[in-house]
């Protein structure tokens, strides 16, 4: 079922592009933005989160335009946000911080909203830590918390730039549980550098560069962009940059076969790198 329609949309910062021409539906499930710092992820999900107008183009998001204020009204309602540098006033301890968003989304009754509120405190594993202020938590945590005022109201549509930032190995592994369940029934957009939160978590995976998106398919097939490209040799290639040492001694090469080089599986790293072009940075990861 499509709950986004994205058509034409363009959005420039003065001589910068940020968006070109954007044409894209979305619909229930996990849809993942990968792209490089500057390709328009960002600037994409802040017009679909109604924090930023594009210059053109329109936008139907859970049927209704943002472009009209009392549509974009309702919008807001029923859409959760979590930006990229989310701003956390440090001297409310998390309950009273996601009080006062449940306040700015309309709920009145106080008994439910602070029911809301201990929910999503229980969601983000957070409940032990209600009564901490902010600027008292660790990085994980209070992105956690940020994560927690997005999931409040239970939103049908859920934005989310940069989730994973700061968050250890089982903070992580707790939050693809909780969104591929959230994934399940409601529209979830996930912007990250992490291609392997994406693999792990997306049925759909979009690559963004110079403001369009240049790749909409799965991670298998986005992976697949590099069959015939991944290699295993003993040594390390003459000429190349794109390779790194393995834990087994052996080398991984990204590109032309290397000399006694043997085929591997591709991974979905591999893939985009591919569509994106040759790695010009280190050599060893």
């Amino acid at each position: 079922m499509t709950t986004v329609r994205i058509a034409g949309l363009g959005k420039r910062f003065g001589a910068t592009v940020a968006l070109d021409d954007v044409e894209l539906n979305l619909g229930t499930g996990l849809t993942g933005f990968l792209g490089p710092n500057g390709a328009g992820k960002t600037t994409l999900l802040r017009c679909l989160a109604t924090a930023l107008h594009p210059d053109r183009g329109r936008l139907d998001v859970l049927g209704l335009d943002p472009a009209i204020a009392q549509q974009r009204t309702a919008l807001r309602r029923r859409l959760g946000y979590l930006p990229q540098h989310p701003g956390l006033y440090p001297n409310f301890t998390a309950f009273a911080l996601l009080d006062y968003v449940a306040v700015l989304k309309e709920l009145t009754d106080r008994r439910e909203r602070h029911r809301e509120v201990r929910r999503v405190l229980e969601e983000v594993g957070l409940s032990d830590r209600a009564g901490v202020k902010v600027r008292n938590l660790s990085g994980g945590m209070r992105q956690r918390v940020a994560l927690a005022q997005a999931l409040l109201r239970n939103p049908d549509l859920l934005i989310l730039d940069e989730p994973t930032v700061g968050l250890d190995p089982e903070q992580r592994m707790g939050f693809r549980a909780l969104i591929s369940r959230l994934g399940e029934h409601h529209t979830v957009l996930l912007s990250t550098h992490q291609t392997e939160d994406v693999g792990a978590l997306c049925e759909r995976v979009i690559v963004m560069r110079d403001g369009r998106a240049v790749f909409d398919g799965t991670p298998p097939a986005l992976a697949a962009l590099a069959d015939d490209r991944v290699w295993l040799s003993a040594r390390p290639p003459d000429g190349s940059r794109t390779y790194w040492r393995t834990t087994d001694g052996r080398y991984r090469t990204l590109g032309e076969r290397p000399d006694g080089g043997e085929p591997t599986e591709p991974s979905i790293e591999d893939g985009y790198l591919t569509l994106l072009g040759p790695v010009t940075t280190g050599a060893q990861r």
